[in-house]
């Protein structure tokens, strides 16, 4: 056989194989400009494959409308129903029939009628065919049938995948053709239920619509106390002092959050998302089963709105795949979910993980009365406005007048020393601890005009490394001693003229 024909005929092979089922030929034409000799080059002329763009799923009408679909597949069966007519603007929307109050996936089961609405083949692989065996049709995946309100049914199986992986074999009932569908188009038609149930336990409202989140209380069986969160009304006022945070801890001690780990417990129900579904329209068994009717831990949310939401979460547990996880529902809920702790993180958090380590967090000119004692020595600030009856909006230490002990001091001196004291970091809370009986290391206490409260903080030697805090005569949190040494040092320092140590 003479070269060129062998390698046509190779080349003929390849491009079948390439088309999967299509068709193509060759014809030897003179090249348009010919080479020097005047021989004739192949040239590769290739058609589309055969069967493709043939609808195999309509009414027959333009705009063919899907009523209802019946999907029977390996994991059970499900009708979609439509939800939502159609519109000028919209398209119509779908849901599951007897899951209709449960949050619905509705663009993901609106597949399964837009989908197949129309569906188109990629090529024909066997006309009236008479082994659907070979091609997984015999004992089909899945078997659709699609209702118009038309009133036209038509129904169609799915079966094996094709060596290329990116189509399935199709038959349409009452054809014994077999087709080539892209996957894509039929993979929903193999999921479950489950599958076209939002994940998402509690859907986060828009930005017009979100509420306040009045408290957020968390009760947990493996701490003895409960943990609660409250909007702090003040953190929309400027110059209130405090954090960026919106909400304060009230329980189990009264201390500002810090925002970059309090978010995701005072708002993170809103969106919270499930890595799976364990129960559908759930029993009381099943609530049970799942460790839900004494949960672990519940969270209970109030919003401004009215609303009040409470998620139950089961203890923490290892699933096959070695991932930690836990069961969770809304209270009155009929879904259970799968979630992870990296998601629920009410069911691990403490209370030092989201308090701001910062104690002492009022504006500095709403100071105005200030008293430190420490290492023998002590200082008594008054801090009043020069202008009463006329307060700037950003006051500085010019605007302000300091004396101590009744004579007048440096306002900016005695800025400095106030920043150095909201530098005062706890590093663990200390509930419960007895108030020592001996004189504190150092004592601070100031009065803030804008919220009236007078607060002192006390200071004990607690061990080598780190003391006791003392709030209001109340042990509530332990710092390292370093800080406290410096505190002390830094009292001193007030008439000396000499710079504050920032660092310890």
């Amino acid at each position: 056989m003479k070269k060129q024909a062998k390698g046509i005929i190779a080349l003929s092979a390849l491009l079948a194989a390439m088309l999967g089922g299509g068709y193509a030929f060759m014809k030897l034409s003179p090249d348009e400009e010919g080479d020097k000799n005047g021989t004739t080059q192949p040239s590769l002329i290739a058609t589309e494959a055969e069967g493709q763009g043939t609808v195999l799923v309509s009414d027959g009408s333009e705009n063919a409308v899907v009523k209802s679909v019946r999907v029977k597949n390996n994991d059970g069966e499900l009708k979609v129903i439509m939800k939502d007519a159609p519109t000028e603007e919209t398209g119509a929307t779908y849901t599951i029939e007897g899951y209709e109050d449960l949050n619905v996936d509705t663009s993901m089961v609106s597949t399964l009628a837009n989908n197949g609405n129309g569906m188109q083949s990629e090529s024909i692989i066997a006309r009236d065919c008479g082994e659907f065996g070979k091609y997984g049709l015999d004992k089909p995946s899945a078997e659709v049938e699609m209702t118009f309100e038309s009133g036209k049914t038509v129904k169609f199986y799915i079966g094996d995948e094709l060596p290329s992986g990116s189509s399935n074999y199709v038959r349409v009932d009452g054809s014994n053709d077999v087709y080539a569908v892209s996957s894509s188009t039929l993979a929903n038609y193999s999921k479950t239920v489950k599958d076209f149930i939002s994940k998402t336990i509690l859907e986060k409202p828009d930005d017009e619509n979100y509420p306040i989140i009045n408290s957020l209380k968390i009760e947990r069986s493996d701490i003895d106390y409960d943990i609660l969160l409250e909007y702090d009304k003040d953190s929309e006022k400027a110059h209130s002092g405090g954090t960026s945070a919106t909400h304060k801890m009230i329980e189990p001690a009264e201390s500002y959050l810090a925002v970059e780990n309090s978010t995701d417990i005072t708002n993170g129900m809103f969106g919270l998302s499930a890595s799976d579904i364990h129960v559908l329209n759930c029993t009381e068994a099943d609530i049970a089963d799942a460790g839900l009717s004494e949960p672990f831990c519940k969270v209970t949310m109030d919003c401004d709105n009215g609303s009040k939401y409470v998620l139950l979460l089961g203890e923490i547990f290892t699933d096959d795949s070695g991932s930690k996880c836990s069961y969770a529902m809304l209270d009155g809920g009929k879904v259970i979910y799968t979630v992870s702790p990296d998601n629920a993180k009410w069911l691990t958090v403490q209370p030092i993980d989201i308090a701001s380590r910062l104690m002492i967090t009022s504006y500095v000119w709403n100071i105005t009365e200030l008293s430190v004692s420490g290492g023998g020595e002590s200082a008594e600030f008054i801090i009043q406005p020069k202008d009463p009856d006329n307060i700037p909006e950003n006051p500085t230490a010019e605007d302000n007048l300091v004396h101590m002990r009744g004579e007048e001091f440096d306002s900016e001196r005695y800025r400095q020393f106030y920043s150095f004291l909201t530098g005062t970091n706890a590093e663990e809370f200390a509930l419960g601890e007895p108030v020592p009986s001996g004189e504190p290391m150092a004592t601070i206490k100031y009065t803030d005009s804008f919220s009236g409260k007078t607060m002192t903080y006390e200071f004990y030697d607690d061990s080598v490394m780190r003391a006791l805090i003392v709030v209001n005569g109340e042990s509530k949190y332990y710092c390292t001693k370093s800080y406290v040494n410096t505190l002390i040092e830094n009292i001193k320092r007030i008439g000396t003229g000499e710079d504050y140590i920032k660092n310890w």
